[in-house]
Parts: structure tokens; sequence; C-alpha cells
């Protein structure tokens, strides 16, 4: 006690029995990954009395029965300590925990502070168990644990390899939360659409085996439940899985048939074979937040050779666009930095950079499909043929035929996955001009446009490559081939290039504007108000015109 009060780790000089690790602990680690952890996952030990040591002298130290367990907790191994009646538990994470036997039934278990400058203790409880035997099972097991969790560690998982630890702990604690849930479920074409595909296709799901890759709230698994699923297995690495757990705990009819398991896909075991991948692994531009690549791997982990996948087959299509009012608007967002006399600062030299900064933002928004200037073509990615390596570079060549002589202002992308059932084929999409969803639509705007003539062609590359932000760089090329006689002699006319950040992309998301067809002549000037006057309403007017309106339009509206 007197060591921990003081944080002086010397004040121990009784003889103890100590086990050391020094080895880091991956911060992926599942209790089904490693046999020691998964043989003792429900093992609970009966303590005669816990008492907390951190509290001060002055202090009355709790103490009372208790029940001590070893779990894991999102990759960390810990040891709990609940007394009985339920109002304290002490955690201790087994990486820095050390117990120093006070008796044969007696012990002392410490967590250290880890700290750089001098090692010292932060908590610690002073545990007493009924028997000598209960005592020596319970050293057995922690030193188990220690030894278990140093394995598992040793071998880092594959999404740690390729993921930045900043990038998955804020994607993961974006996930967690019910608000983000809600926007997702609240898409009534995603979430209408998934539901269609299952329930139209039972015979896929009734007695069968499923996984659910990333199940969020568990709303897919539901669903599968409900079309007759034999068991699902949900799996979800986010804190949403014990959102999830409640969920699902809350509709009878099928959470027998539902195990949610916390944790990621890569690291994961499951007990049998799935006949049915299910997954919402799409992101902006299909690829976004690369859960793709975790989707195949459940693919070839977990799914029998004979397996389906929902969805099956996804596609993104692409067309240039023309769109002076985006174009206008991007390259007005830098002329902040054209200003020689901000507060007496020159803030030029940095306008180039501003410029080329806000032309590398993918805008995220719903457009009118009338901006498009050429038909759209698209590239096709078969989720149960796909390598997972093969979403580390995707490269598209372009070829279009313009439709109308116009400045071209970008590419403009979206997309759609099928579920290629037994008895119906859904798809869903993103497409301009349909229903839209909370992906939209994503357009790349170059700073510098072509000029196309009807019937010319446009060729290009669309170019992404994977990085460890969990997204993709995106290379752009367009360019206008020679058009008119000679043009089979001729090469390309002009070219234009774009670098993207789909990670950082610009989310307008406005709703689509309706362009006109032709132009229209100018309103007449309308007079510009004064902000000092006060602008009279003849109320009995006004209050008249609002009870006529319904009625004139009620013809044609409908709901």
């Amino acid at each position: 006690e007197e060591a921990l009060r003081t944080k002086n780790p010397k004040a121990l000089t009784f003889p103890c029995y100590t086990y050391t690790d020094t080895s880091p602990h991956s911060a992926s680690l599942h209790v089904m990954d490693a046999s020691p952890l998964k043989k003792l996952e429900q093992l609970e030990f009966s303590l005669d009395s816990v008492t907390d040591l951190s509290s001060s002298p002055s202090a009355s130290p709790s103490s009372s029965p208790a029940v001590a367990t070893f779990s894991c907790v999102d990759g960390v191994t810990e040891l709990r300590f609940l007394q009985s009646d339920s109002t304290h538990c002490f955690t201790f994470d087994l990486a820095s925990a050390q117990l120093f036997k006070l008796g044969t039934v007696q012990f002392i278990c410490v967590s250290n502070d880890n700290s750089e400058e001098e090692r010292s203790f932060s908590k610690g409880v002073n545990i007493k168990f009924g028997s000598e035997k209960d005592s020596k099972e319970f050293c057995d097991s922690f030193e188990e644990w220690r030894k278990g969790s140093s394995t598992v560690s040793a071998s880092k998982s594959k999404f740690d390899d390729k993921i930045e630890a900043s990038s998955a702990k804020m994607y993961f604690h974006y996930y967690g939360q019910l608000l983000h849930q809600q926007n997702m479920l609240q898409d009534y074409v995603r979430t209408g659409t998934y539901y269609a595909a299952v329930m139209e296709n039972r015979s896929d799901f009734a007695g069968r085996v499923v996984v659910d890759v990333g199940a969020g709230s568990g709303i897919l698994s539901m669903f599968a439940a409900q079309a007759g699923a034999k068991h699902v297995y949900a799996v979800e690495a986010s804190e949403m899985a014990e959102y999830a757990r409640k969920l699902i705990a809350g509709n009878p009819l099928f959470a027998d048939r539902i195990t949610v398991i916390k944790g990621k896909v890569e690291d994961i075991e499951l007990p049998e074979k799935a006949d049915i991948l299910i997954s919402e692994p799409m992101g902006t531009l299909l690829v976004n937040e690369r859960m793709l690549e975790s989707y195949v791997i459940a693919r070839d982990r977990f799914m029998s050779p004979n397996g389906k996948m929902f969805p099956t087959v996804g596609r993104i299509h692409m067309a240039p666009f023309s769109d002076e009012f985006l174009f206008i608007e991007m390259a007005n967002k830098a002329l902040f930095w054209q200003q020689q006399n901000y507060y007496g600062v020159d803030l030029t030299p940095l306008f180039g950079s501003a410029h080329q900064g806000y032309f590398s933002q993918p805008v995220v928004d719903a457009f009118d499909p009338r901006l498009l200037v050429a038909p759209p073509t698209f590239h096709t990615i078969d989720f149960t043929q796909m390598k997972e390596e093969d979403f580390y570079e995707i490269d598209i060549p372009l070829k279009f035929t313009s439709s109308v002589c116009t400045r071209v202002h970008g590419l403009a992308c979206w997309f759609d996955v099928l579920f290629d059932g037994s008895t119906v084929q859904r798809w869903l999409t993103t497409a301009p001009g349909a229903p839209t969803t909370h992906w939209y639509q994503i357009r790349c705007v170059l700073a510098q446009p072509i000029y196309v003539m009807a019937g010319q062609e446009i060729t290009g590359r669309l170019h992404l490559v994977a990085h460890s932000a969990q997204s993709y760089t995106i290379d752009l090329t367009l360019s206008a081939k020679m058009w008119g006689p000679g043009a089979s002699q001729g090469g390309i006319l002009q070219s234009s290039t774009g670098k993207f950040d789909l990670k950082e992309p610009y989310y307008r998301m406005s709703q689509p504007q309706a362009y006109p067809a032709a132009q229209e002549p100018p309103l007449p000037p309308q007079p510009q108000l004064n902000p000092q006057q006060d602008i009279q309403i003849q109320s009995d007017d006004f209050e008249e015109e609002l009870l006529q309106e319904p009625a004139q339009n009620a013809s044609t509206t409908q709901l």
C-alpha cells in the first residue's frame, strides 16, 4: 500500500511473484484470434474481497466480495475486478499490470504509469481468495493470458500494416456514433434497396449462415434474420458493436440467431463458413474509405466456395461535364488571397497555392444530369473476383464523344452496385437524376477547362492510388482530339490535368439546380432594399394569398 500511495516501487521489499512483459500490444487483437485467449475467455474467479489501494489514507477503503475476469477489449487484454455490489469495477491493462504475492491467498495487483522519467504505480487493489486452490488457478491464468497476449501482439494486423493509426481511430470513432448511423439509416434509397434485395431473395438466406461485414447498427443482420437466415455473425470493429447488441437484444424474434462480434474481419475467427456475405462497404466514388478491401478479405476468409455476396458487383460511372457556375465558385474561393493590403499584409504570395488547393478538392453534391456533355461510360468491379491488391491502384482509360459545343470543366462520377440474387437482381444507384442518396455524386473540377465541339472525341485517364489515410489520390487527365477535316492525321488539340485527394472533398451537397436549356432573357433590374428601410406587408392581402394558393395548386399537387 505504501508503494502505491507514494508511487515508489522500492517500498516493495517483501518476496513476490512478478510477471513482466515488455512487448507492445496490437491494437487489432480480438479474443477469438489466439487460442490461449479463446480458451480462457469465459473463466471467472471468485474473490473473498477486493480493496482499492489508491484511495487516500484517511479515507475508508471499500472492501467487498468480487469476481475477477480476463477479457480482450479493442485489442487490449484486460483484467477486471467487479465487486458484488456492482458499485466498483477495477480494470487493469495486462501489458502494464503486475501481481505481488502477500500470502497463500492474498495478492496485490498494481498497474504501472509507464512514465519515461520514473517508473511508478498508478493504481492497485488488494485481492483475497477463499482458498489456496483458487489463488493458484488465478495466478496460472494471469500468466497464460500474458503469454497469449504477447504471442498475438507479435504479429501485427494486416489492417494496421496498411492504414495509419490516426485515420483508423477517427474512422471507427465516426462510425461508433449513433447520429451517423441514423444518417445512413434515414437514407431510404440505401436502406430500402438493401431490404428489398434481401427479402426478394429469401431463398438465398433461408437456412443459411450469413456474415455481416461492418455491421454498424446491425440493421442488415436483422434483415437477413427476417429472411430466415440460420445464423448471422455481425462483425463490427467500432463501439457501435455495443449498440448493435442492445438493438438486437431488443428484437427477440431474431436475437437468438445473431451473434455480434467486435473486431476487424482481418483479425477475428468464426466457428463456421458463411453461405452469404452482406455488407455496405461503399464510400464516395465507391472505393473511398477502403472498406471494399475488407469485404473481399472477408470473402476469402469466411465464405464457402459457392457462397453469394450482397452486393455482388460495383460500377463507377464517369462523364465529362460543363458547369460555369461551379467553376466560377471554385475559382472565386481563392480570390481572398489576392488582397495586397490585408491589415497591412500582402497575401498574394499564397494565391497560387490556395488556388491549387481548392481545385484539388473533389466536389460532393447532387447535380443536374443535363450538365453532362457526353454519354457516360463505366468501370466494373466484380467483388467476387477482385483481389485485395487490385484495389491498391485502379487505372481507368476514358473515351467520350461530346454531344454539344461547350467548355468541359471536369469529370463527373457516381456508382451503382448489383445485388445478384437467385430470384431478383436489384441495383442500388447514386446516379444524377435518380433519388438522392447520402453518397450524392462527385465531380473533379479542372483548373483549366478544355473547349470541345459537338461530335469531338474526348480522351483521358482516371488513375486512383490508395493511401494509408483510407482513401485515394486521384490523377485526372482530359484531352480533346483534333476535330474536323484532317483529324485522322492529327493528335491532341488541348489537354488538362488535375490531382485530387478523395479524403478531403468539398461537401457542396446542394440539390440539383434547374439549368435552362437555352439562354433566357435577363430579368428587369429589381429595386435595391435599404437595410434601414422597414418593409410594409399588407397582412390582409398576404393572408388571403396564402389561403388561396393551396386551392389553386390542388389539382396539380400530389403527395
